[in-house]
């Protein structure tokens, strides 16, 4: 009896499976690290005098398609900490934390987002954690990334995009 439940005929069970594949599709499939840096090129002497941090914090995404309705999304996180006095480095901590994506029956704009705002907002926290791993290990107090909105860079970037289209027009 048990195969009569898993047998598939045609009409309304056919149609749904058809419509199920012209559904968007994603999945995440990887989270990695794909580069990974730290220096203090001032130790130990920059252990020796009161921590008073200066952030210089730059952040990028960017996204590539590695095959078949399987994306590459690397968020690029490089937070250089300089002593606000002396302007000296503290440490400079970077990281390029990548996700590979599975993405079906999204096209156009809406894949632009996914692959620009959506995805990023999934790989920030691992990079956040990693950031704050590291530059502990390196011997600093935990960085403590503050949440980045990726729906407005996203925004930002269209409307600079935008812009640019209207000037060479």
């Amino acid at each position: 009896m048990a195969e009569d439940n898993n047998q598939t005929t045609g009409g309304a069970a056919g149609a749904a499976s058809g419509e199920q594949q012209n559904q968007p599709q994603f999945s995440l499939q990887r989270i990695y690290v794909k580069d990974i840096s730290f220096e203090s090129p001032n130790s130990p002497a920059v252990f020796q005098q009161p921590f008073k941090p200066k952030v210089g914090l730059d952040l990028n995404t960017t996204s590539s398609q590695v095959g078949e309705g399987l994306y590459e999304v690397v968020i690029k996180v490089t937070a250089q900490v300089s002593h606000s006095e002396t302007g000296n480095t503290s440490f400079l901590a970077e990281i390029e934390q990548a996700g590979l994506f599975r993405i079906a029956n999204i096209e156009g704009e809406q894949l632009e987002h996914t692959l620009g705002a959506f995805c990023p907002n999934l790989l920030f926290p691992y990079a956040r954690e990693c950031i704050d791993n590291l530059v502990n290990r390196g011997g600093f107090p935990p960085l403590m990334l503050a949440p980045v909105n990726f729906e407005a860079m996203y925004a930002q970037k269209k409307q600079r995009e935008a812009q640019a289209s209207e000037t060479t027009q």
